[in-house]
């Protein structure tokens, strides 16, 4: 498999996992190809309120557990969009991991750490050119320092924490119609 197609498969395994989490609750569908900001829309079963993800998959591998983002997610704030990091783990033994993060957060790592980036010298002293890609990782204790609100275990309070979209797709309020 080339590595076009293994990022494909990847992509769609990380999908399909948020859709089956999605369906004990909620009524979730694959989004066309190609919209920009959200993968899955997401409905209340009474169908009154809405919502969307966006899924970022990972396999854990590489050095920083990482996912790859790029610059227009530093700008996507919006309380009915959540991103999902899917953590497939090492194999396919391995019980994926998905972290439910609201959109706005999202946002703010981003262009945080990367204005962080940006200000370093790299490795050699050198001023950083800026590029498109980010990473939102689970660690930014060596990019940001030890006082970082984004150190290890930031991601923990969104783990499988699907509760969070319940004020989103709860029902609407009844009205009652007056005669």
């Amino acid at each position: 498999m080339n590595a076009i197609d293994a990022t494909t498969v990847t992509g769609a395994a990380g999908e399909h996992l948020v859709m089956s989490r999605l369906s004990r609750g909620y009524i979730a569908a694959l989004a066309p190809q190609g919209v920009p900001n959200f993968d899955i829309v997401v409905t209340s079963v009474e169908g009154t309120q809405l919502c969307a993800f966006q899924v970022k998959t990972r396999w854990a591998k590489g050095s920083d557990g990482g996912w790859h983002m790029r610059q227009k997610h530093e700008n996507l704030q919006n309380p009915c969009i959540f991103y999902c990091f899917v953590d497939l783990g090492k194999d396919a033994s391995v019980v994926p991991v998905v972290h439910v993060v609201p959109s706005q957060i999202v946002a703010e790592v981003i262009r945080s750490s990367h204005q962080t980036w940006l200000s370093n010298p790299g490795t050699r002293g050198q001023k950083r050119n800026d590029s498109s890609i980010r990473r939102l990782l689970p660690d930014y204790t060596r990019l940001m320092g030890p006082d970082t609100p984004y150190k290890a275990g930031w991601l923990d309070r969104y783990r499988e924490n699907w509760d969070q979209i319940a004020t989103i797709t709860r029902p609407a309020p009844q009205v009652e119609e007056q005669l």
